[in-house]
Order: structure tokens, then C-alpha cells, then sequence
């Protein structure tokens, strides 16, 4: 009760400070506070040793985080301006679509505060890092991590001559088209993404019956969250079943294709194996 009156208080004696998406500073911050699944990874791989305090708690889900065992050496924040307040941090890093209450009473209280945009491309992931380098001084790491990534990354940018169909298919039916990270990836592992035959450039929900017509060589969907969900029962209708019985191990690895970061080769890796196994499969 004391901590939480002392904190509104603090609240109302504290001078408006702008939330700006690239902080200027002389110093590279030496208490960095992260919380947003995405920005947590990045500013892992980037920062300096005892520069990063906290990252969210979304950093310790396997099926959300690709590096949840580096995340159990921070503390862990639900974002919350109190929690996050309470750490004295000199930056906070968040992403476009962190809770918004958090980020402008963070802005209200004096802490600068730079904002990551999701990532919809893999040539995005660079992008990303470099910013993160920027943020936290720390050019030199990410100048390193970017020349690593496109030295692998360019193993996939060869044309692949034979290129199965493949459908994405997730909760409540919704697919991802050729202008997001997840049907790049695709792309990139000589996949055909069948959402763009049926006019999803982007993404929207799929109709079952259009699936269904369409006749994709196998159906990758995301891995089933623990428990019931009405949103996921789709995903076990026969329709996709029957799809799914000559390649079963179809299923995609959430963490690697959630955020923007180097582990996305990771998934183009498995779409990879994916597409290889189909092609023994079906010569």
C-alpha cells in the first residue's frame, strides 16, 4: 500500500518527458529495461554485459521465445509502470504495440523510452538490430550480428525449380500471405504459399472451403496452446486432417517465427527439411 502511494505520488510530482523512438544521448544507457517478447531478444543478442536489467515475462514461454534460457539471468517484468519504474532504468525499449498506458506514464515520469516496430519482412531483421545497436550503443555488436545473418541468410536466395504448395493456417482459420515475416519465410524455403493463389497478400481468414479447393501439398499450422480453445478446434477439423496425413510433422515452431530477429533462420531451416521430405515423398 506504502509502495503504491509513494508511486502515485511520484507520478504527479514528475515532469512530462517526450517518448521518443530513438533517444539522443552521449552515453550508451548503462540500465535498460525491456518489455516486449520481440525487443527482449534483441536487446539480449546486443547488449553489453550488465546493461540489460529486465526483460518481459513472455522472454520465459518456450512457445513465444527463442532464447528462454539466456532470459533466466533477468528479472522479469509483466510491463508495468510501477515494476518498471521501481528498476530506475535510463532507457526502456518496447515495441509499437506494448501496452500504451505503460509507455506514456513512463514518458510522463521522465524515462526515455525508444519504440521497435514489429517486423513483416526478413529483411527487416536487420533493421531491427541496428536500431537496438543504436539504442544501446552498441554499434559494433550489431554490425557483426547483421554481417553473420546475411552470410546465412543468403544460402536461401537461390530459385528452387520444383516448389510444393503450402498453406499457413492458424486459430480461427487466419493465414498469413507473401507480405509477412511468417509467408517470407515460406518464400525463402521454396515453399508455394497457397493464401497468395486466393488473394491474402497480407493475411485474413481463410474459409475452410477455400482450403479445401485449393488442395495444398501439406498444411503448416502453429503448435496448440495448452488446454481447450474454441479458436484452435479448427485446426483439428477432418478437412485439415486429411491435408496434413502424408506430411504430419507440418508444424511450425512459434518461437522461431515470432519476431524479427536471427532465429527466423532457424524456421526457414525446418521449411527446408520440410520441403525436402516432401520431395522424397513425391518425386
Amino acid at each position: 500500500m506504502l509502495r503504491a502511494l509513494w508511486f502515485a505520488g511520484a507520478l504527479i510530482a514528475a515532469p512530462v518527458a517526450a517518448v521518443a523512438d530513438t533517444p539522443e544521448r552521449r552515453e550508451p544507457p548503462q540500465r535498460v529495461v525491456s518489455m516486449n517478447l520481440c525487443t527482449d531478444q534483441l536487446a539480449m543478442m546486443v547488449a553489453g554485459e550488465g546493461q540489460l536489467l529486465s526483460v518481459s515475462y513472455l522472454a520465459s514461454d518456450r512457445r513465444s521465445s527463442a532464447m528462454v534460457e539466456q532470459a533466466a539471468a533477468y528479472h522479469r517484468n509483466h510491463g508495468l509502470a510501477e515494476e518498471i519504474y521501481l528498476l530506475q532504468p535510463d532507457l526502456v525499449v518496447a515495441g509499437s504495440f506494448s501496452t500504451r498506458a505503460t509507455v506514456d506514464m513512463l514518458g510522463r515520469l521522465g524515462i526515455p523510452v525508444a519504440m521497435f516496430d514489429p517486423a513483416y519482412a526478413v529483411s527487416d531483421v536487420q533493421d531491427r538490430l541496428a536500431q537496438m545497436g543504436e539504442v544501446l550503443g552498441q554499434q559494433g555488436r550489431t554490425s557483426a550480428l547483421i554481417a553473420d545473418f546475411e552470410h546465412q541468410l543468403a544460402r536461401y536466395l537461390s530459385d528452387v525449380s520444383m516448389r510444393p504448395r503450402a498453406a499457413l493456417y492458424y486459430a480461427n482459420g487466419y493465414t498469413s500471405g507473401d507480405k509477412t515475416l511468417a509467408g517470407q519465410i515460406l518464400n525463402l524455403a521454396g515453399l508455394d504459399n497457397i493464401a497468395v493463389e486466393q488473394g491474402f497478400g497480407a493475411g485474413g481468414v481463410i474459409p475452410l472451403e477455400v482450403l479445401a479447393l485449393a488442395q495444398p501439398e501439406t498444411v503448416i499450422t502453429s503448435r496448440p496452446f495448452p488446454g481447450a480453445s474454441r479458436s484452435e478446434e479448427v485446426k483439428d477439423h477432418p478437412v485439415i486432417k486429411t491435408l496434413r496425413r502424408k506430411h504430419p510433422e507440418a508444424a511450425m515452431t512459434d518461437s522461431d517465427w515470432v519476431c524479427g530477429t536471427p532465429f527466423v533462420l532457424r524456421a526457414i531451416e525446418d521449411m527446408v527439411a520440410l520441403r525436402q521430405e516432401m520431395q522424397k515423398a513425391d518425386p
